[in-house]
């Protein structure tokens, strides 16, 4: 089995490419719904976040996100802290996913910090979703209803688009005039392949 690492910065569109790429069968594991979900039922990560972010970043045994983001996105330190709580039990649930999904030739992992959360590391190929920064901002907008400042604030602690860009494999333009359906079905002929 190998491993397809799908990235890009907020709003590119990468779970929309990810969802091609389901429809295609290549199954694909979403991090940011599973550490929404481990946040949530992870006694050892509730533990460890209340700990440095208060008791009341939980209510009713729920994180909240909004609370928890206004700690991380104005805090590197913060946001350190955070991701080496969580990134180490994403992984952990990645792999045992990954085990689940043992009769595929080729899986995925959609995450937008795929590099500096170095699950970059699990993968064989990388591909990096990319958006010019007003096609990002607009899509964030409509979708989260964020003002622009947060949204910028949280692209700020992202990699640079140029960076993901060279460290990535391969690159899909999502800037809405491109196709994005020959790109991908271009880049698995490729992938596929090796």
């Amino acid at each position: 089995m190998k491993v397809l690492g799908i990235t890009g910065g907020i709003g590119s569109g990468k779970s929309i490419v990810a969802k091609v790429l389901e429809v295609m069968g290549i199954p694909v594991y979403n991090t940011d719904i599973a550490a929404k979900k481990i946040s949530d039922t992870s006694p050892a990560v509730r533990e460890k976040l209340s700990a440095r972010f208060g008791t009341a970043l939980y209510q009713n045994g729920t994180l909240d996100r909004k609370m928890l983001a206004s700690f991380i996105f104005s805090n590197p330190e913060h946001l350190a802290f955070a991701n080496s709580v969580i990134h180490p039990a994403v992984e952990k649930d990645f792999l045992e996913w990954k085990v689940e999904h043992q009769e595929k030739a080729w899986v995925g992992i959609e995450s937008a910090i795929l590099f500096e959360s170095l699950l970059n590391q699990l993968i064989d190929i990388s591909m990096n979703v990319s958006a010019p920064l007003e096609t990002r901002i607009q899509r964030i907008q409509k979708r989260d209803n964020l003002d622009r400042e947060s949204i910028l604030n949280r692209i700020k602690n992202q990699l640079p688009e140029e960076e993901r860009n060279r460290l990535a494999n391969y690159t899909i333009i999502n800037d809405d005039r491109q196709a994005l359906l020959p790109q991908i079905e271009n880049l698995l002929k490729i992938v596929k392949s090796q």
